[in-house]
C-alpha cells in the first residue's frame, strides 16, 4: 500500500512505511527509479526494522521535482523528512544516486549507519555516456502501459536483468496517462539536472565528516556488453576519507544489484547491522 508523506504545504512524498522494532531504515532509490525498486531489501529487513522508502521528487507519485533539482535538493528533502517524522538516528540506505544523497545527509546529521549500494564515489565523464542515453525512454510516448512494459523489458534484458513479476510491477508504476498515449512519470530534463549534480559531489569532503559505520557494496558486473557503471577506483576517495568503512565487491552489475535477490549482499547487510 502506497503512503503519502506530506513534507511541506505543497510538497508530498509517496512510498511505503512498514513497522519494526530495531530501528528505522530509510532507503532512497536511483536516478530514474522509484520506491518499489527496494523490494528485495525491504523484504530482508521489514518486520525487524521499520523500513521506509519513498519516491524522490519528480518520480513515481511524489510531487514534481524542484526547478533547480539536484542531489543536494533531495538531501534537503531527506533532512526535512527525518525532522518532520521525528526519526532519531536513522540507518540510511542508498542505491546509486540515493547513495550520494544519503552520504550527503550523513555528513550533516546524526545517523546510526550508512549502507551504500554502488554509489557515492567520484563521477567520471564515462558514466555520462553510460547513463544519459538511457533517459531517452522518458521522452517517448507509448501506445499503452503494456507497450511501455514491453519496451522496458527489452532494455532491461539487454543489461542481463532477469525479468519477473516484481520488475514488471516496478515498470507499471513508472508510467502515466498523457494527453496522447502514455509516458514515463519523470521528465528527462530533471533527471539530467540531477545527474549533473553528481559532479559537484566531492567524496573526500563529504566522507571526512561522516562518523557512523559505513557498508559500501561495489557492483563490478558488466552492463550487458558495456563496462560496469562504477569500479573500485571510483571509490578511492570515498574509502580513504571514510573513518569506519567496510567494502565488498560483488559480481552483480549496477542494476541486478537491486532488481535481483543478492544473498551475499543480504548476508553482509545483516552482519553489518548486527554489529552496530
Amino acid at each position: 500500500m502506497i503512503k503519502e508523506f506530506p513534507l511541506e504545504s505543497d510538497v508530498k512524498l509517496a512510498g511505503c512505511d512498514t513497522p519494526g522494532e530495531k530501528g528505522t531504515v530509510i532507503a532512497l532509490h536511483g536516478l530514474t527509479g522509484n520506491h518499489k525498486t527496494f523490494y528485495h531489501y525491504r523484504k530482508l529487513l521489514e518486520n525487524e526494522y521499520r523500513f521506509i522508502t519513498y519516491d524522490l521528487r519528480g518520480r513515481g507519485n511524489s510531487s514534481p521535482a524542484d526547478e533547480q533539482t539536484s542531489l543536494f535538493q533531495h538531501a534537503e528533502d531527506l533532512k526535512a523528512f527525518i525532522a518532520k517524522n521525528e526519526i532519531t538516528r536513522p540507518i540510511l540506505m542508498g542505491y546509486s544516486m540515493g547513495a550520494y544523497i544519503c552520504a550527503q545527509v550523513a555528513s550533516e546529521t546524526d545517523v546510526e549507519a550508512l549502507i551504500l549500494l554502488d554509489g557515492a564515489g567520484t563521477t567520471e565523464e564515462r558514466q555520462r555516456g553510460l547513463i544519459l542515453p538511457s533517459l531517452s525512454r522518458l521522452e517517448k510516448t507509448y501506445e499503452s502501459p503494456d507497450d511501455y512494459v514491453a519496451q522496458t523489458r527489452k532494455i532491461y534484458e539487454s543489461l542481463h536483468i532477469k525479468w519477473d513479476d516484481i520488475i514488471e510491477d516496478i515498470a507499471r508504476y513508472e508510467v502515466k496517462k498523457a494527453a496522447e498515449g502514455y509516458r514515463h512519470k519523470s521528465e528527462s530534463s530533471d533527471m539530467e539536472k540531477d545527474f549533473n549534480s553528481f559532479y559537484e559531489f566531492h567524496p573526500k569532503k563529504v566522507f571526512e565528516k561522516i562518523s557512523c559505520p559505513i557498508l559500501l557494496v561495489i557492483a563490478i558486473g558488466k552492463l550487458g556488453e558495456k563496462e560496469s557503471l562504477f569500479t573500485k577506483e571510483t571509490y578511492t576517495e570515498t574509502i580513504s576519507a571514510a573513518k569506519e568503512i567496510t567494502t565488498m565487491e560483488v559480481p552483480a552489475n549496477h542494476y541486478t544489484l537491486l532488481f535481483e535477490k543478492q544473498p551475499e549482499v543480504e548476508e553482509s547487510i545483516n552482519a553489518f547491522l548486527h554489529n552496530l
